[in-house]
């Protein structure tokens, strides 16, 4: 048979991952190398070359939208149905095993599936009928411990407590959880690998069926197993399968839900006779962008270790651009990406990526001024967020409290023992009256209509706002918000869910704290007699209801660099690139590889770009409401001087963490005054276009301009000599 095709598009290192003929096989896949392609092409010559049966192969990845991919990419080079083969998830393979042997696995036929929203309610319950405090035993808390546990393979009675009561309470809550799970044949994600592997342990005879059957195992993002998933594919094989692994240790950057990069190193010592295979050319970036990806990682200890390079050309230098503040850095990405635009390139080519979601809004709110279309991939707009509609609905409430919306949406979050049967009773009452919600509250205090603890749940929440609106009423706008959600105490409510999601709620709050704080009242509302606090819950509203670009449309993409993973642009903005925000602060404090998975995350950012690739950084960020002195990102000291080409005359600004040995930034625009009447970061005034501050200079003598970004109009250039400027 003539397999041509299956090779004759492969580089060498590819060939020998799909011809190989070891018994295992780990193929070290760089960012951009066709691990995929490779996958696929194995797949095909295990079939058609090795005649290995389409129904003995199992092939297995992380999204369903891979194994969608991987199964028409198969259908179309072997022109064969792939809808038999064993293409899926790890979870969607366990769940088709289950269901077909529902009775040894001790499980009913009809067994349901529980999403995370039906698995918090049912802990929420259990742990509320165990009369326990859901302030200090938070059911989403309850379910982090316990869907940890399962990746990693434990059940209840296997889990020391070692004497902790902490840990014994969580490990009773498990087992409620369990046993009520069993009783109500109701299975959740996590349960499904476990059972599925505890299916294999307890029935040898089932397991034999299975090896002699499902003989070759293909297992793409390896690097992104946890301690059950690997111990499935070890379990399976046996002595006799044959497992090629396909992953990259230098982008694991999922550690935080469980991911273990240890898998990638553990698989030559756990498998016998280890073929290890590097695929090291890069078919996506420029070599000046993959020379600076490899010199960032290289500071990684305990790699695979390998080095990406390209046939193609050098590139364009990475460009840095040291902004003055974040407001700075959001219009000069903006600025570039309109220039981009002019050029006839598409919108949807250009990605901007941030470490974490609450740096989306100034980007979002600078976007809708140009009125380009963008989409937020993989999240939503932040003035959507609940956590930012939550502050909102209380600073609503301070300035009306006859907010019907407002009062339904905190009413009971954070939970204050006001149920929806309470609501029902105040709706009741409101509509009979003709009253709004809080005037009907108050009748129904004053009657006493409600029980006495709904009543008493109720009185504590109007009282809160009445006190929220005597005490802030006289403060700044952003002074009002920080207080409503301290108040509030939504912190301390978000504090209770998973440590990641927590994270982001909290800085999304502080981001919408910095919000209200450089809010400027626009001068059309100032006209219209409004407030900064009517203007500002207006703009948010506003934003709010602005539809982001879908998936097809054309429009500038926003992202976490955790989605960007899989994803590549021509043009690519990694934005806040701060010590403290990017690596982010915990991984800089604690100990665990959390640095390491950072500069990994930085790693797979750069490798998104295909064409060009930005780096921004700001010497000052607003946080909370305070201006912070920040130290550029010590990523930024590893990569080759000879890399970076800075686009920015810096003046006075501080130079990037570096150690000793750590290059120092090519040095630009040293012709610039020092005496200048104004300095970088200096309030001025403008006649025509008001209040702003110095971010910029150039030029010198009667060419000398000055860049000012001004509160109402924005960044502007002038002339310094006609500009007739004014220190505030």
């Amino acid at each position: 048979m003539d397999v041509s095709h299956l090779l004759d598009e492969l580089n060498e290192a590819q060939r020998k991952a799909v011809t190989t003929e070891s018994p295992h096989t780990l193929v070290l896949a760089g960012a951009g190398s066709g691990k995929t392609r490779v996958l696929i092409h194995r797949l095909a010559w295990l079939i058609q070359v090795d005649h290995v049966s389409p129904l003995s192969i199992l092939a297995v990845t992380f999204t369903n939208k891979a194994a969608g991919e991987m199964r028409e990419r198969a259908q179309n080079l072997l022109n064969v149905s792939a809808r038999s083969m064993w293409i899926g998830t790890f979870h969607g393979i366990a769940h088709r095993i289950l269901r077909m042997h529902w009775e040894d696995a001790g499980l009913p036929e009809n067994f349901q599936i529980l999403d995370s929203d039906d698995q918090h309610r049912i802990l929420r319950r259990l742990i509320k009928e165990e009369g326990l405090d859901e302030a200090q035993w938070p059911a989403r808390q309850a379910q982090w411990y316990i869907n940890a546990r399962k990746d990693e393979g434990q059940r209840p009675d296997a889990i020391e407590d070692m004497g902790h009561p902490m840990t014994a309470q969580w490990v009773r809550i498990y087992q409620l959880y369990q046993s009520y799970c069993d009783r109500a044949g109701l299975v959740d994600f996590a349960e499904l690998l476990l059972r599925a592997h505890e299916l294999w342990l307890n029935n040898p005879g089932l397991l034999d069926h299975y090896r002699k059957r499902l003989t070759h195992l293909l297992v793409d993002e390896f690097q992104d197993t946890n301690s059950i998933q690997y111990a499935w594919i070890r379990l399976l094989a046996g002595d006799s399968g044959s497992v090629l692994v396909v992953g990259d240790d230098d982008q694991s950057i999922y550690g935080w839900r469980g991911a273990q990069v240890e898998n990638v190193r553990h698989f030559s010592r756990d498998f016998a006779d280890v073929m290890t295979i590097k695929l090291e050319q890069n078919y996506r970036s420029t070599g000046n962008i993959l020379e600076a990806a490899n010199a960032l990682i290289s500071n990684n200890e305990d790699r695979m270790g390998k080095k990406l390079w390209t046939a193609g050309q050098e590139g364009s230098p990475i460009t840095l651009y040291s902004a003055f503040n974040e407001q700075d850095e959001s219009r000069f990405v903006i600025e570039q990406v309109e220039q981009w635009l002019a050029k006839g390139r598409r919108a949807e080519e250009v990605a901007i990526v941030y470490r974490t979601t609450a740096q989306s809004r100034l980007f979002e709110e600078y976007l809708l001024r140009a009125s380009i279309a963008y989409r937020v991939y993989g999240g939503q707009r932040f003035f959507e967020r609940a956590e930012i509609k939550d502050a909102l609905a209380y600073l609503r409430l301070v300035q009306n409290p006859n907010d019907d919306a407002a009062i339904e949406r905190v009413i009971n979050t954070p939970a204050r023992g006001i149920g929806q049967k309470t609501l029902s009773t105040l709706r009741l009452h409101a509509r009979q009256s003709s009253l709004p919600l809080w005037q009907a509250a108050q009748e129904c205090i004053r009657q006493n209509l409600l029980p006495a603890r709904a009543l008493g749940a109720v009185h504590g929440f109007m009282q809160l706002i009445t006190e929220m609106r005597e005490r802030i009423g006289d403060w700044t706008l952003g002074n009002q918000m920080q207080g409503v959600i301290e108040s509030s105490q939504l912190v301390t409510h978000y504090e209770k869910e998973p440590r990641e999601k927590m994270e982001s709620r909290v800085e999304n709050l502080r981001e919408l704290v910095n919000a209200a704080e450089s809010f400027v009242l626009p001068t059309e509302d100032e006209e219209a007699g409004m407030t900064d606090l009517q203007s500002f819950l207006s703009h948010a509203a506003l934003e709010a209801g602005e539809t982001q670009g879908e998936a097809w449309d054309d429009c500038v993409q926003l992202m976490t660099l955790h989605s960007a993973k899989g994803l590549e642009f021509p043009l690519v903005f990694i934005v806040g690139m701060e010590d403290g925000l990017f690596p982010h602060q915990r991984s800089v404090t604690e100990a665990g590889g959390r640095l390491e998975e950072e500069r990994r995350l930085c790693y797979v950012g750069m490798t998104r770009a295909r064409e060009q690739l930005c780096l921004c950084h700001a010497e000052v960020r607003r946080m909370f409401g305070s201006e912070n002195h920040c130290r550029p990102s010590r990523f930024l000291a590893e990569i080759p001087t000879g890399l970076i080409q800075e686009i920015r005359p810096r003046i006075q600004v501080q130079r990037p963490w570096a150690s000793p040995k750590a290059p120092e930034y090519r040095k630009s625009n040293s012709n610039i005054k020092q005496d200048w009447p104004f300095q970088l970061g200096q309030s001025v005034s403008h006649k025509k276009f008001g209040n702003g501050t110095v971010i910029s200079f150039e030029g010198s003598g009667e060419h000398a301009r000055v860049q000012v970004n001004f509160h109402r109009a924005g960044a502007k250039w002038l002339v310094l000599a006609y500009a007739n400027l004014t220190a505030c």
